[in-house]
């Protein structure tokens, strides 16, 4: 129940009338319109400001209570307009039992999360202005030293809940700013964000028909389209949404060793030959993982050589590996990992190739396209995935080029009920055989986890939000704003790329050589200074809080950055200003 001072009617200076909302400020934030049930949706009509003057966490240590605000709180009635009497909140007086499930919480709770809502929306709005940090970088011992994330006996008031939320995301990367281009999952999709709130709000397990089944059937729904788009007749097959492309990988893994070893599901690894597989140098590190967390074993996993492109990969060092050196020596070689997409190089291995080699040694075919899949819903990029629709799997990753928001990952697999027979162990309690319904929709017994979080709702709810044809054109955009930054770069002064050529995705790869560096000699002392220069750069990006972009050496090449598009918000002005300022904090190095 509410302490006594929890409820003040009424309003100091009128800024409470519903018709005359934002007029007046309390504690540095707008004042709020009467929360009725009919208005919970709408936004504060004033300025986005993050932190107002008295809400802002304190400089120093966490100890110090927040002051005090009192806020707008939600009617409950269902009347519309509503005439009830406008009252305000004091979070400070109020615990996480005053809300629902409690007697009388109804109240308490609308206001509360639309405080909440408040908070995200402007943060929101935040991520896509430019004049805005994507980052405000602090090194983590000051971090902890300037506020107390220590987890308590006791617990804190619900204005102190509130500034942790303002707290966490004033230090959050803005992953969905136009500037960012660090990692391969970018931008901040409106419509992908309001599903994932759906979907916490649901908050629901995807393993039967019985407990989600709307979610149950959207997957069934967008992994057949998923499938028809890889090319498998009808959408034919099988697949699950998994905790990312790593797990993705290893599933491949397992059902291919349980298709060519069923037994190995009873024996184990006892019971089989040693294992092999095969993918290339530049393939993801999840393959080896995945071979590790299975008992293959790292060795067992053969790198094979490449140059930078892939495409002129003999396909010699294929045949020499399988013939002189697998059976010879008497290992079965089970799987070839294509990958569709690298994660440096942002290359694509020549599937219809593999998929001969494949063909010829009655091996697994697995194709990760994490970070390439997305091409496929492109008309103008989808043959660079020419012979995936050859492969027995599949990963493919939405929230990647796609942009779906974190996470959403699918492994598809093209022999329908392979998965179910490899991983299923026929839970009683859950997997009942005399239910009343189609059991075939009870997909948990197929899944490695008993827990399963809902990710395809916010890839199904894009879809049917931009159509085909809204992906397609994100992809072509952010493919001709890589094209456009390496035409910019290739002739610049002071930039070299990492290898020839129009790059095959969105990944640009350079050196920014700095002018002290130019006219040195092309010997060891260059080298090691120039590994220098990329990591300092990208320290002071954050410390200025401007861009950021990845960087990283591969092989004997010395750092260098990795330029990755995926986020459909930038523009060729955002390229324009990640060049000038690679240049302007480089420039003295």
């Amino acid at each position: 129940m509410a302490s006594p001072g929890f409820w003040s009617f009424g309003s100091e200076d009128g800024s409470g009338d519903p018709e005359n909302p934002g007029t007046g400020r309390r504690n540095g934030t707008c004042r709020r319109r009467a929360l009725r049930a009919d208005w919970v949706r709408a936004p504060c009509p004033c300025p986005a400001l993050l932190y107002g003057d008295a809400e802002k966490p304190a400089e120093s240590g966490g100890s110090q209570p927040p002051r005090a605000t009192s806020r707008k709180a939600a009617c409950a009635c269902n009347q519309k307009p509503c005439s009830c009497p406008k009252a305000e909140v004091n979070y400070a007086f109020l615990h996480a039992t005053d809300l629902l499930p409690a007697c009388d919480g109804e109240r308490p709770t609308l206001a509360f999360l639309q405080e909440v809502m408040d908070i995200l929306l402007q943060y929101v709005v935040k991520s896509f202005d430019r004049s805005t940090k994507v980052i405000d970088f602090h090194y983590p011992n000051e971090l902890l030293q300037e506020y107390n994330w220590e987890l308590a006996d006791q617990p804190q008031n619900l204005e102190e809940i509130l500034m942790h939320c303002q707290t966490t995301l004033k230090y959050a990367i803005k992953t969905g700013h136009p500037r960012y281009f660090n990692q391969l999952s970018t931008g901040l999709d409106m419509v992908g964000l309001a599903a994932d709130w759906l979907t916490s709000t649901a908050n629901t397990n995807m393993f039967t028909y019985e407990i989600a089944p709307v979610f149950v059937l959207l997957e069934y729904v967008t992994l057949k389209k998923m499938r028809e788009i890889i090319g498998w007749p009808g959408g034919s097959g099988d697949g699950i949404f998994s905790p990312g492309g790593a797990i993705s990988n290893m599933y491949a893994m397992l059902i291919a060793r349980f298709k060519m070893f069923p037994e190995v599901k009873e024996k184990g690894m006892a019971g089989v030959p040693r294992l092999i597989a095969f993918t290339s140098e530049h393939s993801h590190f999840s393959l080896k993982k995945g071979a590790a967390a299975l008992g293959i074993g790292t060795d067992s996993v053969i790198l094979i050589k490449c140059d930078e492109s892939f495409l002129k990969e003999s396909l010699d060092c294929w045949f020499t590996f399988f013939g002189a050196f697998s059976f010879a020596q008497g290992f079965v070689p089970f799987l070839v990992s294509a990958t569709a997409g690298t994660t440096v190089y942002g290359a694509f291995d020549p599937l219809l190739a593999v998929a001969d080699i494949c063909k010829k040694y009655k091996i697994w075919m697995h194709v990760d396209a994490a970070w390439g899949g997305g091409l496929l819903m492109s008309r103008k990029h989808k043959w660079k995935l020419s012979g995936v629709e050859r492969a027995n799997s599949v990963t493919w990753n939405p929230h990647k080029m796609m942009g779906v928001p974190l996470q959403c990952s699918a492994l598809l697999v093209r022999e329908e009920g392979l998965m179910q027979s490899c991983n299923q162990m026929h839970a009683s309690y859950l997997f009942q055989q005399d239910k009343h319904y189609d059991l075939s929709y009870d997909t948990g017994d197929k899944a490695l986890q008993c827990g399963r979080h809902v990710d395809v709702f916010k890839l199904w709810l894009m879809w049917r939000a931009k159509g085909t044809t809204g992906f397609e054109a994100h992809i072509d955009k952010c493919l001709e704003l890589a094209e456009y930054l390496y035409n910019i770069i290739k002739n610049r002064e002071g930039y070299e790329m990492v290898f020839d050529g129009k790059p095959q995705h969105t990944n640009v790869c350079f050196w920014y050589v700095p002018p002290s560096l130019r006219v040195l000699d092309n010997d060891e002392e260059r080298l090691s200074r120039l590994s220098k220069v990329a990591p300092v750069i990208k320290a002071r990006m954050m410390e200025h809080g401007t861009t950021m972009v990845s960087y990283q050496p591969l092989g004997d090449k010395v750092n260098f950055f990795r330029m990755v598009i995926s986020n459909p918000a930038a523009t060729h002005q955002d390229i324009d200003f990640l060049i000038e300022e690679i240049e302007r904090l480089g420039q003295d190095l």
